[in-house]
């Protein structure tokens, strides 16, 4: 294949699918056949291995296609080797190339292809002894000098993808590369073109960096642009402490002539520049806010860029608002949908200074051009969660009587907006409902909208589980009994209609439009969940209802032969099982009893058949949640179904390549633990069994297994000294775990989490242990298990000093 992708004689088409073979027996995308590929190759000969890479690299530069394959290939072998310290020379021999003058336009390119390959695939700790490599390539691509905009895209995407771990070339405040005098161009903030002499300013690797970045952004060629913004927004997360010197001297300028561009691809870059300023923003105040809790000082602060620029980037922002379509897809982001949530996170980030550049726009409510009209509700909507609420309400009162009719306009688009304004303002202001009148208007007005088209009906869903828990909690203010609920609410008068209208909102035969059906199912869940005990008997005729259905489903799958059917009944199936947990959690453990034998034989016939159908794992879980509910709710008398359940425990905690059902499984244990007590003993052997097997697999994902060693502990509090014939196994295996349970770098977060969670559901094994069989007098010695329960914790508090530091 190698040979194939070298030889210039071969045909493009033959040489490409050469390249592509080789690359796909080098790379995958998932981990575990990944590290097949990787041990194959690594176990070639060495000369073999060193020919493909003669060929590969020779390739470069050489090919009439673009992408490269030969770069993809390159990337990939690099990828294999340089962890294992193999092909140390890879990076410098594609730095020569890039910056040898002598080196193709061609050459040039796919070099720097490679080098963006390698650096998105490979971990940012290999490489980096070699950033400097790296970035000379890089920079010396990307440069404005540099003739060919193949060249320059291919060095910004390669910047792009380097950002990682550039990290002490930002940091650098010494430069071993010389910066030779220029002028820089860019548009000031009245848009008047301004140029300064920089020699001054570009005088650390860091400046480099963001010079020829900055020079970029200005380039003719918009693909080049684009990948220019896109680093500046990468940079901007990645390095916010450094950016100071650069925001008002390049930055914003950069910003505001990118949010004014006409290309939509340029101005979509230029307003999540914006967005990720605050995203940065918003969280460095909640870091502050924890370290002035904590008395100590924040690591990093604000710089209040955002709140610095509001008043010139708002009414950009408002101004791309009414530049939407009525023919835009859902799914397509364009700028109208980008400065939409610009302006929310601005007023996250920036709070009541936001108002002053919102408010005056908001006249447009009143608008003839729908575009402007829609634009208003929308910036309205956004800009609620931020500011005082205090300061709103005066707003927001003024506001609803106009998105309330705004719900009866003619153009969908506007709907669609007020239906969402209203349900921000429910769970932002819900004290808005305790005004007079206003449910009696509002009712009505979502009822109707339920009835609209699917994407108004949606929202209209979203605005009711907002009202309906808005309600909830002002009647849990005023007083509940010693369940936590409360005698009634405001909404029981209609809480029955309002179920019906959900109910039929899920049948709709339109339902699969815009998740209207999933939005309908939630906000019935929802509404179930936050019912007062007057409501109660509607509950139950819910759960009879649900059940109903149930079965019609399971009637209605016989019949069901093209895939698309059958996939939609699975969803449904799915719907109808967190429906039922709903109502299960609500029910009284008397009522429950009265339809236990329904619910699980419904329950059981949907687990039989989900073993037949492939993707059934989604329905098969929330089957598996309904039954852990009903157990709860029954206790003991959950024993009558505990047969008819088994097979299909076992087999769900034996499935291993559908991790999420492995863990409703295990959690299914858990609550028949704590619902059956020393009666689970019957079937724990094989449960028993079927977790040892799990623990030893490599296919199950490891924070199931961090689950069932919790499970461990509950098992043994259930069946007390019976828990003997498994403490042999466990015992070692919780060792083994705890041993296991150790960081090797406090810098991955990841790492840091699952250890943490792994000595957490260790020591609540040990204890379940404990607990569960000291009382009894059981042979054990619990100072055994102690030493090593003990030992465990020893563990976690000196490497919890590592993660501290």
């Amino acid at each position: 294949m190698s040979v194939i992708l070298r030889s210039e004689n071969c045909q493009p088409f033959a040489r490409q699918a050469a390249g592509l073979q080789l690359k796909n027996v080098l790379y995958a995308k998932e981990e575990d056949t990944r590290a097949q590929y990787l041990n194959r190759w690594l176990a070639l000969p060495a000369d073999i291995r060193n020919q493909v890479k003669l060929l590969v690299v020779q390739t470069l530069g050489t090919e009439p296609f673009r992408p490269s394959i030969a770069a993809q290939c390159v990337a990939a072998i690099a990828c294999a080797e340089l962890p294992s310290g193999h092909w140390p020379d890879v990076i410098d021999a594609l730095r020569t190339s890039v910056t040898n003058p002598g080196s193709t336009a061609s050459l040039k390119e796919s070099s720097l292809e490679t080098l963006g390959y390698i650096c998105n695939d490979i971990d940012a700790s290999v490489l980096e002894q070699q950033s400097n490599s790296i970035l000379t390539a890089i920079v010396h691509g990307m440069r404005k000098e540099e003739p060919s905009v193949h060249v320059r895209l291919a060095a910004t995407n390669a910047l792009l993808n380097s950002l990682e771990f550039t990290k002490k070339n930002f940091g650098m405040e010494a430069s071993e590369w010389a910066v030779k005098q220029s002028d820089y161009s860019f548009w000031d903030s009245i848009g008047k073109v301004k140029t300064i002499g920089i020699a001054h300013l570009w005088q650390a690797e860091r400046h480099i960096i963001m010079q020829v970045v900055c020079e970029a952004t200005q380039c003719t060629d918009t693909h080049v642009k684009v990948a220019a913004l896109q680093c500046l927004v990468r940079i901007m997360s990645l390095y916010y402490q450094f950016m100071e010197q650069y925001m008002a001297s390049a930055l914003f300028a950069i910003s505001l002539q990118a949010i004014n561009s006409d290309v939509p691809e340029v101005a979509l870059q230029g307003i999540e520049f914006w967005s990720n300023v605050c995203e940065e923003e918003i969280t460095l105040s909640l870091e502050a806010e924890e370290a002035a809790e904590n008395n100590r000082v924040p690591e990093q602060v604000s710089r209040h860029y955002a709140k610095g620029a509001v008043s010139h980037i708002c009414p950009l922002m408002l101004q791309i608002l009414t530049h939407q379509d009525e023919s835009d897809d859902d799914d397509d982001w364009t700028p109208s949908k980008a400065a939409g949530v610009c302006i929310m996170l601005m007023a996250q980030c920036t709070g009541d200074t936001i108002l002053d550049a919102v408010i005056p726009f908001l006249k447009h409510f009143s608008s003839t051009d729908w575009k402007y009209k829609e634009a208003a509700i929308m910036a309205f909507g956004s800009i609620l969660d931020g500011p005082d609420p205090a300061k709103l309400m005066a707003l927001v009162e003024e506001a609803i009587p106009a998105l309330i009719d705004s719900m009866s306009e003619k153009n969908v688009t506007i709907r669609d907006t007020a239906a969402w304004t209203i349900g921000r303002v429910l769970e932002i202001c819900p004290d808005i409902i305790n005004k007079d009148g206003m449910l009696a208007r509002l009712l009505p007005t979502l009822s109707q909208g339920l009835q609209q088209e699917p994407r108004v009906a949606a929202n209209v869903c979203w605005a009711l589980v907002s009202l309906v828990k808005a309600a909830y909690d002002n009647a849990c203010g005023q007083g509940t009994d010693s369940s936590g609920q409360p005698d009634t609410y405001a909404l029981s008068p209609c809480f029955g209609a309002m179920v019906d209208e959900l109910i039929k909102t899920t049948d709709r035969t339109d339902g699969n439009q815009s998740n209207l059906r999933l939005a309908a199912f939630e906000t019935l869940m929802e509404l179930i969940k936050n019912s007062p005990k007057d409501c109660y008997p509607v509950v139950q005729n819910t759960t009879v209802l649900m059940l109903k259905k149930l079965e019609q489903l399971l009637s209605m799958e016989a019949t069901t032969t093209s895939n698309s059917d059958k996939n939609q009944l699975m969803d449904l199936q799915s719907l109808l099982c967190a429906t039922l947990q709903s109502v299960l959690r609500k029910m009284r453990p008397e009522d429950a009893a009265l339809v236990g034998e329904h619910v699980m034989n419904g329950l059981v016939q949907i687990m039989n058949r989900t073993s037949n159908n492939k993707g059934g794992g989604s329905v098969m879980e929330e089957a598996l949640l309904a039954v852990s509910v009903l157990a709860e709710t029954l206790n003991n008398g959950f024993i009558a179904y505990v047969d008819a359940l088994k097979p299909h425990l076992i087999r769900a905690l034996a499935n291993h390549e559908e991790p999420q059902v492995c863990a409703a499984a295990v959690g299914l244990v858990t609550d028949m633990c704590r619902a059956l007590e020393v009666n689970i003993a019957p079937v724990l052997d094989e449960v028993m069994n079927t977790f040892v097997q799990s623990l030893q697999s490599p296919r199950l994902d490891k924070d199931v297994k961090v689950t069932i060693l919790g499970c461990f502990g509950d098992i043994a509090l259930a069946i007390g000294e019976h828990f003997e014939r498994y403490i042999h196994i466990v015992m070692s295996m919780l060792k083994d775990a705890s041993t296991a349970a150790v960081v090797t770098n406090p810098q991955d977060y990841d790492q840091v989490d699952y250890v943490d969670k792994l000595r957490e559901n260790c020591i609540t094994a040990y204890t379940g242990i404990l607990q569960g069989m000291r009382p009894a007098g059981s042979d054990t010695d619990p100072e055994k298990v102690s030493v090593i329960f003990y030992k465990t914790i020893g563990n976690s508090r000196a490497t919890a000093s590592d993660k501290d530091e």
